[in-house]
């Protein structure tokens, strides 16, 4: 079984390309998907979380609000947040894999928006980088409800520039020249990857 690492910067259409794979029957871990999942009242972090930030607590919820601007602003306070969550994404990933495996899939994708600055490239076969050319990028981030300039700056400081990914990456998904051009890149990669496998 192949696995493919998704990843790139924020508005470089990441979530477009994951649901590309899923049309074309390719199983798909959103590690954001997890994360809400697991900041859910059900969820394994929750009570993690409360204990380590009471004040994010509002109407027996997480506010996602309140938290995100605590640990933005205090690395400690990041790496406690990351320690909780991180573990328990790794797991759920991990009973992804085991059962995509057992069913003998022979290609699914870990999208992963911080995949190299966390070095998840080494749980990956192949990497694929999501990109479109910054002013598209920018558009595309600027619309987003509760966006500023600084907000936007400061998460682009946190992530590997988009240039260095690309230069890392076994595949490069465009992103900025139309939906059709994203798609049939997706297409040849799914291909790609699954003959590699029924021919291993």
């Amino acid at each position: 079984m192949v696995i493919l690492g998704l990843t790139g910067s924020i508005g470089m259409g990441k979530s477009t390309a994951a649901g590309m794979f899923r049309y074309l029957g390719v199983p798909v871990h959103d590690a954001d998907a997890s994360v809400h999942h697991l900041m859910a009242p059900d969820g394994a972090a929750f009570e993690p979380i409360i204990s380590a930030f009471p004040d994010v607590l509002q109407d027996g919820r997480i506010d996602r609000q309140i938290l995100g601007p605590i640990v933005f602003a205090d690395s400690d306070a990041l790496k406690c947040l990351e320690a909780i969550l991180h573990p328990l994404v790794r797991d759920d990933e991990n009973r992804f894999l085991r059962q995509n495996r057992l069913a003998q899939r022979s290609l699914v994708v870990l999208d992963i928006p911080l995949l190299f600055e966390t070095a998840g490239e080494k749980r990956c076969d192949q990497v694929a980088v999501v990109s479109a050319p910054e002013f598209i990028q920018r558009q595309r981030v600027m619309t987003r409800s509760g966006m500023t300039e600084a907000k936007f700056s400061a998460i682009l400081a946190k992530q590997m520039p988009d240039r260095e990914k690309c230069r890392k990456a076994d595949f490069i998904i465009p992103t900025g020249l139309g939906r059709a051009v994203t798609f049939a890149t997706i297409r040849t990669i799914v291909d790609q990857l699954e003959n590699r496998t029924r021919h291993a």
